[in-house]
């Protein structure tokens, strides 16, 4: 669209019009002839002009100095107004000071714009002094740099609305700008000549909507042999300065460094040499930063020339003359991760993928589809476990603020090793000073992130260390038969109830695993366990946020975490072509399952560590996995060490489905000595054979004698019947008669065809044999 055009060819090197596009302010070099751009006039060199444009009207001189002036008009958020009275335009002077004017325009003649007390402009100094400054565009406001007694003092002023401004804080900074002259960042294009933009100093502040507040800064440059830069993690307290050797460096160089805002991310790109993205939400493991160098697919799409960093994540090439929108590529992340071998490397690319991707199914399913092919790709880290937690993460994220404060976002806690081609030092840096104590938007959430800085308020992390110890609690009881309130008991089922509610409605295609189809208690106890520790977690901290919304958020959460297993099994389960799997013993496990029951293996080894609940079923099919594919001493060593967990319903089934040969019934009653004792009788008499009467005899006799109390006999008892040569045998069958004829209780067992009074001889007989050493 063309706004305005000069009668004749001028050289104007600073413009800019109003959000309704009524005014333009242009500073232009006045020259003697046309042609001749660089003799200048007598006089003022430089022209500043307020022109109407809407029509075109009047031309207003608002400067004619000999120093470069430069115009930006400010865009403060409002409501949508369709012509506001008032318009700020700032004038940026050579001669280091800035100025405020207000521009009042008034409608005439129908559409006709018109500047009302043109003669006289109200005007204010808001800044002088200054070495450096920058605009930020996108959320209007003001970054200058001024020494004072030769420090680098940085001050940001905030633009409203209703034309008043705010000084927001001032910070000193570790750097030297005492010789680096005059520089403007984001006040239009530098027409620097290359040589020179390549060793001047580089020098840009980036913020995002999470509160964070960077500053990046590469000194000037006297040799190329290697390259220094730091980054000042204003919202953490602390700055990183990286040092990099770099390789095949000519002896004519003009590219500089450009640094790029990507959000919860800072870019470093010199051209041809490297490309380093570092994680501004959480820099403090440098195992989150991704370093790349030589030919690589994501430096190959950047401009292979000078780029200029503008507001937001808009980039500028200088030769093309092109404006680029600079953002994290989904696919090309993919593809690194697929293709690199460093640990390092694969840990950066899974978060920075995961963040720019925000929980969409599409990036999560091919990550997914990645880790069920490489679950052992990774040797410092789990793989899965970082990519449970940290998808965990991201998808409740954005909720609210300070919930990078109460959720981990890694599983990782350090990192020692270094990554190849960098050097690094971390020093601790002074906080800004804020001068204003009222805040709204992301001066709010800053000032958060300062508190918490200032005050060394450690990062409230949730774990699951007490869900651990109570879930203990809850099993003990349950195994002693002593289990508290019933009430407590059903509010935590209830909780598990919704999580999976919530995760059914999440997903409403049907699953190929036989999973979330079983009552699973323990996994429930534990899921409602989470569910109300978490929920307390966030109300603790969590203040002014509703309380329905925290619920939600926690549901949502542990939903997530339960869905990302679901979906990693499935695609395990996908790939080996299980489709039509059911449960059997018929055969030896195939190749397919036990790939299978090796990635679930390597599920629950990255959940229990940090004791994560598992959908249930998970441990029934992964037990009956177990004993398709694993010779019988390697089951039981699993079972022993707790790899794999024993399940009511899966040790039905394998005492229903599996005949009673005589290896059959060795892992039969392998597994019968194993449960815990309320299942044991329950499994026992599922199994018609000799030896579970034998066990069901034991415990009968077991549970007689443990309330009996010797009292005076009783003479009236008939002995005909069970009369045996072994004395002992006969008093002690008489004893146990006659606590059921006084109890007048029957045997347990009398219902099943597979049990008989002889066998509760036969036991005790053996047993006691067996206590003697006879």
């Amino acid at each position: 669209m063309l706004l305005y055009a000069f009668e004749k060819d001028l050289e104007v090197f600073s413009c800019s019009v109003n959000s309704e596009r009524t005014l333009l302010a242009a500073s232009l070099i006045q020259s003697t002839k046309e042609g001749k751009r660089n003799e200048l006039q007598p006089g003022s060199k430089c022209l500043t002009l307020l022109v109407e444009i809407h029509p075109v009207n009047n031309v207003k001189v608002l400067k004619a100095v000999d120093s470069y002036i430069w115009v930006q008009f400010l865009y403060p958020h409002v409501e949508s107004h369709p012509l506001p009275e008032n318009h700020l335009l700032l004038l940026i002077s050579e001669e280091k000071y800035i100025e405020k004017f207000r521009v009042r325009v008034t409608q005439e003649d129908g559409n006709r714009v018109v500047i009302k007390n043109s003669g006289h402009l109200q005007r204010d100094r808001i800044a002088e002094n200054f070495v450096w400054a920058q605009w930020d565009m996108s959320e209007q406001r003001l970054y200058y740099i001024d020494l004072k007694k030769s420090k680098s003092i940085l001050k940001c002023i905030q633009f409203y609305a209703d034309e008043s401004y705010n000084l927001m804080f001032e910070v000193p900074l570790d750097i030297s700008l005492s010789n680096s002259g005059f520089k403007l960042v984001n006040f239009g294009c530098d027409y620097q000549d290359q040589e020179k933009l390549s060793k001047h100093l580089s020098l840009c502040v980036f913020t995002n909507h999470a509160g964070s507040l960077c500053v990046c800064y590469s000194p000037k440059c006297a040799a190329w042999e290697q390259i220094t830069y730091s980054v000042f993690y204003i919202h953490k307290g602390y700055s990183k300065t990286f040092t990099t050797s770099l390789k095949n460096v000519g002896s004519h160089m003009t590219k500089g460094i450009t640094f790029l805002n990507l959000d919860y991310y800072v870019g470093v790109y010199l051209p041809g040499h490297f490309f380093h993205l570092l994680n501004v939400q959480h820099p403090d493991l440098i195992c989150h930063n991704l370093f790349l160098t030589g030919n690589n697919e994501m430096i190959d799409m950047l401009p292979h020339s000078p780029l200029q960093s503008l507001s937001g994540s808009l980039v500028l090439d200088y030769c093309s003359g092109k404006l680029y929108r600079a953002m994290l590529s989904q696919s090309s992340l993919l593809q690194l991760l697929q293709k690199t071998r460093l640990d390092c490397e694969k840990m950066a690319t899974l978060h920075c993928a995961l963040s720019c991707g925000h929980g969409a199914q599409l990036l999560e399913g091919q990550i997914i589809q990645w880790i069920s092919e490489n679950v052992s790709a990774c040797h410092s880290f789990d793989l899965i476990q970082e990519f449970i937690i940290a998808s965990s993460y991201w998808s409740v994220y954005s909720e609210t603020s300070n919930v990078d404060k109460l959720l981990p976002h890694s599983s990782v806690l350090t990192w020692n090793t270094e990554i190849p081609g960098i050097t690094l030092v971390t020093e601790d840096t002074a906080l800004p000073l804020m001068k204003v104590h009222s805040f709204k938007g992301y001066w709010e959430t800053l000032n958060s992130n300062l508190e918490n800085v200032k005050y060394a308020k450690p990062h409230f992390h949730y774990n699951n260390s007490v869900v651990r110890r109570e879930w203990h609690n809850l099993i003990s009881e349950e195994k002693t038969g002593k289990r508290r309130s019933t009430a407590y008991v059903r509010n935590i089922l209830d909780n598990a109830i919704k999580v999976i509610s919530n995760l059914e409605a999440r997903n409403l295609e049907p699953r190929l695993t036989p999973l979330l189809q079983e009552e699973d208690s323990h996994q429930r106890l534990l899921m409602g366990l989470m569910v109300s520790e978490l929920r307390d977690h966030f109300l603790r901290h969590l203040q002014g946020v509703e309380k329905k919304k925290i619920e939600q958020m926690v549901l949502d959460y542990i939903s997530k975490l339960l869905d990302l297993i679901c979906h990693i099994l499935e695609a395990s389960w996908r790939k080996h072509n299980l489709h039509s799997w059911v449960f059997h013993f018929n055969s030896r496990g195939s190749a397919a399952e036990f790939a299978v029951f090796h990635i679930m293996t390597r599920i629950l080894e990255a959940t229990n560590s940090l004791f994560l609940p598992l959908p249930p079923g998970f441990h029934t099919l992964h037990t009956i996995l177990g004993v398709h594919c694993l010779p019988l001493h390697n089951l039981l060593h699993c079972i022993d060490s707790g790899v794999l967990l024993l399940t009511e319903t899966a040790v039905t089934r394998l005492m229903k489905d599996l005949d009673n040969t005589e290896k059959n019934e060795k892992l039969k009653f392998s597994i019968i000595v194993r449960l815990p004792p309320l299942i044991g009788q329950k499994i026992c008499r599922l199994w018609d054979h000799p030896m579970s009467s034998n066990i069901i005899s034991r415990n009968h006799v077991m549970q007689l004698l443990q309330n009996y109390k010797k009292r005076p006999r009783n003479s009236m008892i008939d002995k005909s019947s069970f009369s045996v040569e072994f004395l002992p045998l006969n008093y002690f069958i008489e004893i146990l008669t006659d606590i059921e004829s006084t109890n007048q209780a029957l045997y347990p067992f009398e219902q099943h065809d597979n049990v008989d009074a002889k066998f509760v001889e036969e036991a005790a007989l053996k047993h006691t044999t067996m206590l003697l050493g006879l």
